[in-house]
């Protein structure tokens, strides 16, 4: 479920794509993929939903190397870096507690069914879901979130949801989803330092959540 942006013909748009590309969106995910390696156990089957690419589940079995990890998207991607299968968007096509894991990265802010697919990821993961995802206070915060997705989804005709939420909006989102929090960390360094004052600042968020 990599869902981005229309189309961009504009000039500024692509060269603003550019730059991320070539200054940003390698070390995001190499950063990210870290991260992520701390909070997954050793040998663990991990299911990656809304793999897009696949660049973050290929680094971080790499970092991992005794983790399995497969993906699953709306629309799999031929040159994904991982074995990726199809999904609705909705309903998981694997039984209950199927795998160790299943991983949001960047994934539930482009729906509008997050509790639906929070709790397919319950009933499929036998011990973890792990969400990478954004934290938005305020209207400032709302429109960088914008422009950065924007700018940092290559433009593959999805429409983009904007569903962004505050803590206390996910606090709630998670508890009725039957998840309790075991990690949490919103101050991630995912940016070159330049950046990281203004995209980074607590927008991001991992947590790591345990069924209750």
């Amino acid at each position: 479920m990599a869902i981005t942006a229309p189309a961009e013909p504009h000039a500024a748009w692509r060269l603003a794509r550019f730059l991320h590309h070539r200054l940003v969106s390698h070390r995001r995910n190499s950063a990210l993929a870290a991260i992520l390696a701390d909070l997954v156990p050793p040998g663990a089957t991990a299911l990656d939903i809304g793999c897009g690419s696949g660049a973050v589940g290929y680094l971080l079995q790499r970092i991992k190397p005794t983790l399995s990890i497969r993906g699953l998207e709306v629309q799999p991607r031929p040159s994904c870096l991982i074995e990726c299968g199809s999904f609705d968007g909705a309903r998981i096509p694997l039984g209950d507690d199927s795998v160790d894991v299943c991983m949001f990265v960047d994934v539930l802010h482009h729906t509008e069914n997050i509790v639906e697919l929070l709790k397919e990821a319950r009933r499929v993961a036998r011990r973890y879901v792990l969400v990478k995802d954004h934290l938005c206070e305020n209207r400032w915060d709302r429109a960088l979130l914008s422009f950065m997705d924007r700018v940092g989804n290559p433009p593959r005709g999805v429409r983009m949801a904007d569903n962004y939420k505050n803590r206390a909006e996910w606090d709630r989102i998670f508890a009725s989803s039957g998840l309790r929090i075991a990690r949490w960390n919103d101050r991630l360094l995912l940016f070159p330092p330049v950046f990281n004052p203004l995209f980074g600042r607590g927008l991001h968020y991992v947590g790591l959540f345990e069924r209750c």
